[in-house]
């Protein structure tokens, strides 16, 4: 009997689609899941026919593979990643290679990584992004972990990847032990960036102008076609066309408004505080989910506190292009603070991130796939040190352009009390980037007056404390 050419474990519906990606690709699988149910069901329907070996034991599972054995895990992330990485010791021989496809935490990556080498098993944290649709058809992955694992099993999750710019794959070797669910959990904020800053740009559509869902659906259409061209907008203008059958309203209407997230967002929030680096936008994104969830407590303040009764008094046609124009800038910012983490991390955990190539792995299958992320790719080629994206020409040059527009969204969306948290932190963002002085000298001087923190001066090295209260 052939041996499998990789194995799989845990058949929800990711694991069974890159499954059913890696049997399409000529590779013969092998399939385990806790639950032998799943197996059969997942056999006796999708996979019935195919280049698949089901397995209801993990000792049946690993005779299946071929060597060196080649093992994805998706399961959930956590504590089931361990357990089945101890339960899978029993079987596993030196040279075998591991691999983590789900969302991890980097430094469980780490942890995991150092562990399986210790005892000569290759270790791969591989993210995987792009849904169900992505895993079926071709996902961006990004694999980090030794360059042993990489070149065991790198061909496998190239083959499977999303393919752009004559054949490119969406995938690539990240580096050491847990950068690839770093850039993961990065790509994971970015795209919580990106879905608020949308969300905000229909609300004020909806809100600030009155737009009806044709209306709406229309111009995200219409903005699909140029520079916001991308997977989130084009599932917007979809989703925005769409009727529920029962009550025959917009769906987005019978939908609750209230958001809920998996922890990757607040990840990437707090390695950014870590880190030092300023990622006010994706915070937001984090915050405003938060908010979204007090849904009881924002039904009764809206009956009992006062906000603004302004009505929109412009023109209707250009205010929707300053909204686009906020748009694109503030998604620049988003990802300029991404990339900006990225740079820091990879100085703080020694992996040498090549950040255009980075650029061109979402460019497809994942979800925040983009056609502005070949510029970004362009940018780094141009400066592989490039200092932050708002420094390259390309979008200093956009944001100028687009900022007038920007301001006036921001300005207008806070007369009329529209929340527009991410624009607005884009916007700060941008102002306080390139600001020469900012007021943290005040901040400095107040925290030496009451805790003799110290200070330095502009005049001369050195760290200095004042005794304020005898001057």
């Amino acid at each position: 009997m052939k041996k499998a050419d990789i194995g799989l474990i845990g058949l929800a519906v990711m694991g069974q689609n890159l499954v059913l990606n890696m049997e399409s690709h000529g590779y013969t699988v092998a399939v385990y899941n806790r639950s032998p149910e799943r197996t059969d069901h997942f056999m006796a329907t999708t996979a019935k026919g195919k280049n698949i070996i089901p397995a209801h034991e993990l000792e049946s599972f690993i005779a299946a593979l071929d060597k060196p054995r080649k093992v994805m895990i998706m399961v959930q992330a956590g504590k089931a990643v361990d357990a089945v990485i101890e339960q899978l010791l029993t079987f596993l021989e030196p040279g075998d290679v591991v691999i983590d496809g789900g969302n991890s935490f980097f430094k469980d990556t780490i942890r995991r990584s150092q562990y399986l080498e210790e005892k000569g098993i290759h270790f791969l944290g591989a993210g995987v992004s792009g849904g169900e649709e992505g895993a079926l058809k071709g996902p961006s992955i990004m694999p980090g972990g030794s360059k042993e694992a990489w070149a065991l099993a790198g061909k496998i999750l190239v083959d499977i990847s999303a393919k752009v710019a004559g054949g490119t794959p969406c995938c690539g070797y990240i580096g050491e032990n847990g950068s690839g669910h770093y850039v993961k959990v990065t790509h994971n904020g970015i795209e919580y960036g990106d879905m608020q800053l949308i969300c905000e740009a229909y609300f004020l559509l909806k809100e600030l102008l009155g737009m009806s869902y044709p209306e709406m659906q229309k111009t995200f259409a219409e903005w699909n076609q140029g520079d916001l061209d991308s997977y989130l907008i084009e599932i917007t203008a979809d989703i925005l066309s769409k009727t529920d059958s029962e009550t025959g309203k917009p769906m987005a209407e019978i939908i609750l408004d209230r958001a809920g997230q998996k922890g990757t967002g607040k990840w990437t929030s707090q390695e950014a505080l870590d880190l030092g680096v300023a990622a006010p936008t994706i915070a937001e994104a984090v915050f405003a989910r938060c908010l979204s969830a007090q849904k009881d407590a924002r039904v009764a303040a809206s009956k009992a506190i006062r906000g603004s009764a302004l009505q929109f008094e412009g023109d209707k046609a250009s205010f929707v292009e300053d909204i686009r124009l906020a748009l694109y800038a503030s998604k620049i910012c988003s990802y300029a603070q991404g990339f900006d983490l990225l740079k820091e991390a990879s100085k703080a955990y020694g992996w040498s991130l090549n950040m255009g190539e980075i650029a061109l792995m979402w460019r497809g299958g994942c979800i925040i796939r983009a056609r502005f992320l070949e510029r970004i790719k362009e940018a780094y080629d141009r400066n592989p040190n490039l200092e932050n994206l708002m420094m390259d020409p390309y979008f200093e040059d956009i944001l100028f352009k687009a900022q007038a527009g920007w301001r006036r969204v921001v300005a207008q969306a806070a007369l009329m009390g529209i929340p527009a948290p991410s624009f607005a932190s884009a916007l700060s963002y941008f102002d306080g980037y390139r600001r020469e002085s900012l007021p943290a000298n005040l901040l400095q001087a107040q925290r030496d007056y009451f805790g003799a923190h110290t200070y330095e001066r502009t005049d001369k090295p050195g760290s200095f404390h004042t005794e304020w209260l005898n001057i």
